[in-house]
This record gives C-alpha cells, structure tokens and sequence, in this order.
C-alpha cells in the first residue's frame, strides 16, 4: 500500500536514529550482531513482517508458528546429537535458554529429591546469564575457579558439589576466552550424582555442529556425550537468523517438563508456557525459520568455514604483534587477547579506545583485562585491515602510555 507523508516521516526519522549505530553489516563489529550477506537478510526480514503479530501463546490459533518451532528445534536436535526422545522449545535468546535449563533443574530437585536450598556448580567462565538465573529462581551459584588454559576444572567442581546440588554447567564454547570446557568429565560427575547438566552451546552450537561436519576434530560437546541432560544453541547468532532466536534441547520429554509452567488457578481457564515469555512474537519464529530452510546444510557449512578462517586468521595475526597475545587458541570462532605481561604492558582498553576512533566495536572484558571478538562471516573481508589497525593503534597506544575504560558487555541504560 502507498504509506501517508506522516509514515513515511516517521520512518525516515527511526531509520536516522540508527545513523550513530555500530557499523555491524560492514564487518566492523566484533561483537553483538551477525552478518550472512543482503540476501540472508531479506529472507530474514520479510519472514518477520510476515508473522510479527502472530502470537505463540497459543499455538491452536496460530498453527504456522507450532510449525516453525517443531521443525527449528529438530533441525536443532539434529545438530546437536539428540536421539527421538530428545524434546526441545525455541526461546527468544541464550539468556531465556540459560534461565529454563536452571529453572528445570530447581524443578527436577525439588520434586525428586525434596531439594529447597539448591545450588548450581559454575565455572568462573560460565555465562552471566546463569548468575541471572540462579538469583531469579533461588539457586545459589556456586562458582569455581577455571585452569590455567581457562577450562573448567573440574575436580574443583566435583568438590563444590553436595546433596543440594541440582546442576553442573559447561560452556562449548565458554564465552570470555573461546575454549570448550571438559564436557564428558563434568557431565559424568552429574551422571553419578543423578543431577542435571547443561551444556551452553549458545555460542558454539551451530558451529561445532558444522565443523565437525566439514572433518574437524572438536572435543565432545553435546547431547552425545552421557550424562548431557540439555543444552542451548541461539541461532540469531551463528545462525545469522533475527535476533530472538534460541532454542534449548533436553535428553528427553520428562526432563523437558520440568521447564514447563502450567496452572489453572485463576478465573481465566487453563494456562501454559513453555518459558518466561506469555505472548511471544511470531516474527523470531518465522524468521528463523525461513534462514534455516534457506541455508540448509550447505550453507551453514560455507559460512560456518569462512568464519572459522577468518577467526584463525585473526588470532594468528594479533600474536604477531608485537606487546599482545591471544589467551587461548580458539576452539570455535572467538578469540580473546590482552597484553603480554611486562614491566610496561599497553592497556588494552586505550586500544579499544583508540580502535573505535578508527570505527571498529571489539568487546572489553576482564579479569584479566582483554579484548574480545566474535568473529562471523561477515569478517572474513575485513581481518586484515582491522589487523592492520590494530598494529597502529597499539603502538600508538605503548608510546603516548594512554590508559583507558573498561566498558561493559550488558548495560541497563
């Protein structure tokens, strides 16, 4: 339809509102969005418009959304080693996916075993996601110190462990440093303490999936290893879907129910969810959909190498320069980096500082203080001019001993 002067005015004015934004479809941003290419998008976006109205609070009246999530989750399970009684749902993010995994085994404890002071065992490295969780839903979050090559140590878990431990958690990978903890240990203490283990693949999941598909080597990360009760894959990450797209996979339906919310104690009939949200946009749902059917296998495979080169490609590069290293050889696709320990070591933060004068995003993040980038398709063009100015700006930086912010990865502005 032809839009009025007023709509067209109106979006003219939220399309400038975007003009200070970071520059995340031109490679330039190593951190909170996805890049598959201009085509990739309007798949994406038309699907949205489509279904942004649509509600999933209750599938009988929207049947198409109940599509889009059972085909999603079992491409997903597919993914991620899940057998036939594995049973998932779509969240609308790793932070959804990572609250459900906890509220299922507070569930799980509490009606098996009679658990009412629950605790959850965490790496140093885990996501804050489930520091976020525990404090919503009553867990205390026990965390424990990483190893020296940043994994998860897992006799140190073994030991936080006791008779009101409901969870284990793993990363694949972990976030701050890009390595994959030791699954099958921590999932076998879980296994023998008969208590949950998830295994937060939000970052990791479709790539492990499809490195291993390409004759990668990759340490066991999923549903395939024992003792893995669920884990979570956001596909509007390296799925390169819209954002509101994650999906959690359980080992089978009667772990899955315990995720579940479901009451008819109230005046208005019977009411179910699956996750935090009630009314749940359709958009995420469809679009999401829409890039997985348009991708398929052989496209996520071409992405998921282009990435994975680009990343390896980047972390070889920042070690040749003189003053930083990376602090672990990236298992996936991020790669964190700092100053190399000296008398006078540069502050990275100031190299930030100095690399976002430049127009580029890279995350700050610390202990120790370090840089981060996620690194996807889109930056297979653009490592090597990033590169090339990071080795100005840190020489830069070393000679005027510029200090600089830490930031913050989440902000509540």
């Amino acid at each position: 339809m032809e839009l009025s002067d007023r709509a067209r005015a109106v979006l003219d004015e939220a399309r400038r509102a975007g003009d200070a934004d970071v520059a995340w479809k031109e490679g330039r941003v190593f951190s909170l969005a996805y890049y598959a290419g201009p085509e990739v998008e309007q798949v994406a976006e038309r699907a949205h418009a489509m279904y942004t109205s649509a509600n999933g609070l209750n599938a009988d009246a929207f049947p198409s959304l109940k599509k889009f999530q059972a085909e999603v989750v079992a491409t997903v399970t597919d993914w991620v080693r899940g057998d036939d009684q594995a049973a998932g749902y779509r969240t609308s993010g790793g932070t959804e996916s990572i609250l459900m995994a906890v509220k299922a085994a507070r569930e799980r404890g509490r009606r098996e075993r009679g658990v009412s002071a629950p605790n959850a065992i965490l790496p140093a490295s885990a996501h804050a996601a489930f520091e976020k969780a525990c404090y919503y839903f009553g867990v205390e979050a026990r965390r424990v110190p990483v190893r020296a090559d940043w994994r998860a140590d897992v006799v140190a878990m073994d030991h936080a462990c006791d008779e009101n431990t409901v969870l284990l958690v793993g990363s694949a990978p972990q976030y701050p440093q890009g390595v994959i903890d030791p699954i099958p240990e921590i999932a076998a203490i879980a296994a023998r303490r008969d208590v949950n283990c998830h295994v937060d693949a939000c970052m990791g999941g479709v790539t492990l999936a499809f490195l291993e598909r390409s004759g990668e080597t990759v340490a066991p990360w999923n549903l395939s290893v024992p003792g893995v009760t669920s884990i979570s894959v956001d596909l509007h990450k390296y799925g390169y879907t819209a954002k509101g797209a994650s999906v959690i996979v359980h080992r089978n339906r009667q772990l899955r129910s315990y995720q579940t919310f479901v009451t008819d104690n109230w005046l208005g009939g019977l009411y179910g969810s699956s996750g935090v949200l009630g009314t749940k946009s359709g958009g995420p749902m469809a679009a999401a959909w829409a890039v997985m059917r348009f991708l398929g296998d052989e496209g996520y495979l071409a992405l998921t190498r282009s990435a994975r080169e680009a990343c390896l490609r980047l972390a070889d590069g920042v070690d040749a320069i003189d003053g930083l290293a990376v602090r672990a050889r990236p298992d996936s696709t991020l790669v964190s980096f700092g100053a190399v320990d000296t008398d006078r070591p540069v502050d990275v933060y100031a190299v930030a500082d100095g690399l976002a004068a430049r127009g580029w995003y890279v995350d700050r993040q610390g202990p120790p203080p370090s840089l981060h980038c996620t690194v996807n398709a889109s930056h297979a063009a653009t490592v090597d001019d990033f590169l090339d100015d990071l080795r100005s700006v840190v020489a830069d930086v070393a000679a005027g001993d510029r200090r600089g912010d830490a930031g913050a990865y989440g902000t509540v502005d």
